[in-house]
């Protein structure tokens, strides 16, 4: 991935992280700086998964782009909730 790509993709980072935290249900226990990270984290994740399937191009903005982007923030969202979230 160039860093154009790169830097797209954490652009994309930061809506998707935005998106993801307004799809999961409940509450996730992160601040806004978390969810940003996340998203941006996810978003380069689900990118480079995209990518290596065939399914979203880095540097390219499509729905296809959004939808790994988004999935991937999800993804680490989920994880984070599970290794971090409130218990009980």
């Amino acid at each position: 991935m160039s860093l154009q790509g790169l830097l797209i993709w954490s652009a994309l980072g930061l809506v998707a992280g935005i998106l993801a935290k307004l799809i999961m249900p409940g509450r996730q226990g992160m601040n806004p700086i978390t969810t940003v990270l996340l998203g941006i984290i996810g978003s380069v994740i689900g990118g480079k998964v995209g990518h290596l399937i065939g399914w979203g191009v880095a540097g390219e903005f499509s729905i296809k782009g959004i939808a790994t982007a988004v999935g991937g923030a999800l993804i680490l969202m989920y994880a984070w909730r599970l290794l971090f979230g409130k218990k009980g």
